[in-house]
């Protein structure tokens, strides 16, 4: 018998978790149920102890054959079609005629008190045994080709799974390249400028939010409130560079602090807007995170007050390529079509993203460290 699956019912796992016992189960079964039936049908117009004990060697007999009939079906599927076809066929016709030649005695011997081969009980006794053992062996094919069928797909779902783990993977991993790009970039100004002190405190920052950030697996999920600590991790070292000119501002719902979303999906956004927002005004900008609960959804707005979309200069990507169609693949990733991604743009006063995403507090995958 093939290998387990894991289909609700009685082809399920559980079941034929035990290949052996599963297929000693359903042979005794079946054949009870055969003996059943055709000790019903024998006593059905005339109850005699002959036509019982007929029945019950013709079961036994049975039962016999189609375990050897299983074990050469077993090996012939390991050999060429064709081959285990032929061989197939040309083995239930040979064991149709024992099963034939058998009951013909056993019927000669019960019924007539003469024992021999008697070729008219023979040929009637053909085309009932071929049926049985065709039918026998037609669910054992069958029941075979459904398992290794639903076999196959478990192996493709595994192997989708583990696809999607490493896109996810790699989706994660190029944020950590770019965002380090920029701060070792400015630890490296300040370097210049001998602001050792300062310096100092970003590499401190930089390695707090490492720490944090690494030790995260990067297709687990993380709460609501480990993202906005990251956040602020991260804001803490971008102060750094703007001072002043940084104002953040959080406005987290407390009911959604335990919703969990992908790590990092926010930090982007955030670093979005300091490039584009910050950045070029002198003034700087304000930047806001919210979450609200609204339902069983959890929506979340991450918004600035800079220029907002300046024509033909969009801003869909950042400085290394990485951006929101990064977070848009996370979400398509994370949770499918049951995900809302809106960015909007209000010229010279704005721009920000909202995204909505299921109300989870289970990790789906597996957990965050």
């Amino acid at each position: 018998m093939p290998a387990p699956i894991r289909d609700p019912g009685l082809l399920s796992r559980p079941f034929f978790e035990d290949k052996a016992r599963a297929f000693w189960r359903l042979q005794a079964a079946g054949w009870s149920g055969y003996l059943l039936l055709r000790t019903v049908s024998s006593v059905s117009n005339e109850l005699s102890v002959e036509r019982v004990i007929a029945a019950i060697i013709e079961s036994i007999v049975g039962y016999c054959l189609t375990l050897l009939l299983s074990t050469l079906y077993g090996y012939y599927r390991r050999l060429p079609r064709i081959t285990g076809i032929f061989l197939t066929l040309a083995t239930l016709a040979i064991a149709t005629v024992i099963y034939a030649v058998i009951d013909a005695f056993t019927i000669s011997f019960i019924r007539i008190g003469e024992p021999g081969i008697n070729v008219p009980l023979v040929v009637a006794a053909l085309f009932l045994n071929f049926t049985v053992l065709a039918g026998w062996s037609a669910l054992y094919f069958g029941i075979n080709f459904y398992l290794i069928v639903e076999q196959q797909i478990g192996q493709m779902q595994a192997l989708e799974s583990q696809a999607s783990h490493a896109q996810l993977a790699m989706l994660r991993y190029q944020l950590n390249p770019h965002f380090l790009f920029n701060t070792l970039n400015s630890i490296s100004t300040l370097v210049l400028l001998k602001q050792t002190e300062r310096a100092n405190i970003m590499l401190s920052r930089l390695s707090s939010f490492l720490r944090y950030t690494l030790a995260n697996e990067p297709t687990a999920h993380v709460t609501l409130a480990q993202e906005v600590e990251t956040l602020q991790l991260y804001l803490e070292i971008e102060k750094m560079r703007f001072d002043e000119r940084l104002r953040p501002h959080f406005d987290i719902d407390p009911r959604v602090a335990k919703a969990r979303l992908p790590s990092l999906l926010l930090q982007p956004l955030v670093e979005n807007a300091i490039k584009y927002a910050v950045t070029p005004q002198e003034e700087g900008a304000d930047i806001t995170v919210t979450a609200r609960l609204a339902g069983e959804r959890v929506q979340i707005a991450v918004s600035d007050t800079g220029p907002g979309l300046i024509e033909r200069q969009p801003r869909p990507t950042l400085s290394t390529g990485v951006g929101l169609a990064n977070i848009r693949e996370r979400l398509a990733q994370s949770f499918g079509a049951d995900h809302r991604f809106v960015s909007q743009s209000n010229p010279g006063h704005g721009f920000s993203v909202e995204i909505e995403i299921p109300f989870q507090i289970e990790e789906p995958n597996r957990e965050a460290a």
